[in-house]
């Protein structure tokens, strides 16, 4: 008999949104001596899985490992079929986290560099010069200072921006100010990062209330969940004239609805939920590290703790 640190698995991929022509050849180079099925068997032990179909997670009767291909998990947690008491990985991607830090870094300096209002000035043929500012003399607020929040708060830092990031949880990062206060980390920021996991505590944490505390002039970048902003109240926000613009990725319904206001206000900047993106090339590597630890009888590496839903 093969000892249990040589011992196939068998693993399902199962997803509505990855593709799995462009995952299943690259996982079976990395594990070899597994079998992977795109169908529920009941004795898959390893689940990869990012929006399962429904009825997946039934027929899987020995489950012993759920591997998220995304970092986000609150839909997975959200399911009632959800197999209670089996293991939930989050997928901790390198090539995501550079994708995210790149997609932040390249609104922050759309907002510093007033390019969001130069290109409304090129559709009325305006030639109006705005003040230049210094790095050093922004302050970027970074809400939640995980994987994502601290690769983007030490790579904003390297740009000479002045960082301050909000965490649930003390948090000490180099060049940073870490504080467990919102309302301080809102009120000293010109702009506003939001890279929460989206819990019942951070949902809708981006309102009336929240948005009024950014200076005058401000902005928000939601590259996180759509449910942790509150539209109308950003629009009002927005049109009032104490924030100057927005940067959406995600949003509470997607795909955007086509009749949604979001769409047609000048202040708002709107991509379709790819601010970061699963590179497979970078992620197979971290699952096959879980799946191998699996199979030698170790705790996998970014377990969720389904009490915290992150």
């Amino acid at each position: 008999m093969l000892p249990s640190s040589h011992l196939p698995l068998n693993i399902l991929f199962a997803s509505e949104t990855e593709d799995a022509d462009a995952w299943l050849p690259r996982l079976k180079r990395a594990l070899p001596q597994d079998r992977f099925f795109t169908r529920p068997e009941p004795d898959t032990d390893v689940a990869l899985v990012a929006t399962p179909p429904p009825g997946t997670f039934q027929p899987l009767k020995r489950l012993k490992l759920v591997q998220s291909l995304w970092m986000g998990v609150e839909r997975l947690l959200d399911d009632p079929a959800f197999p209670k008491g089996v293991p939930l990985a989050r997928l901790v991607d390198p090539g995501m986290v550079a994708a995210m830090s790149e997609t932040v870094l390249a609104h922050v300096l759309d907002w510093h560099r007033h390019h969001y209002y130069y290109r409304l000035l090129q559709k009325d043929r305006r030639w109006h010069r705005l003040n230049q500012f210094l790095a050093s003399d922004r302050t970027i607020g970074i809400l939640g200072l995980g994987e994502l929040g601290s690769d983007v708060a030490h790579k904003l830092d390297a740009l000479g921006f002045n960082v301050v990031g909000w965490s649930r949880r003390p948090k000490k990062l180099e060049g940073v100010a870490c504080l467990t206060s919102l309302d301080a980390v809102l009120e000293r920021s010109d702009i506003v990062v939001c890279l929460l996991p989206l819990t019942p505590h951070t949902r809708g944490i981006l309102n009336s209330k929240t948005l009024r505390k950014i200076k005058l002039g401000g902005a928000i970048i939601n590259v996180a969940r759509g449910g942790h902003l509150v539209a109308e109240d950003l629009i009002a926000a927005l049109d009032s004239g104490h924030l100057a613009h927005a940067y959406l990725d995600v949003f509470e319904h997607e795909p955007l609805t086509h009749d949604h206001p979001l769409w047609q206000h000048p202040g708002i900047t709107i991509t379709p939920h790819t601010a970061a993106l699963t590179e497979p090339r970078t992620a197979i590597p971290r699952i096959a590290e879980n799946v191998e630890r699996l199979r030698r009888g170790e705790p996998p590496l970014n377990l969720v703790d389904l009490d915290a839903g992150y």
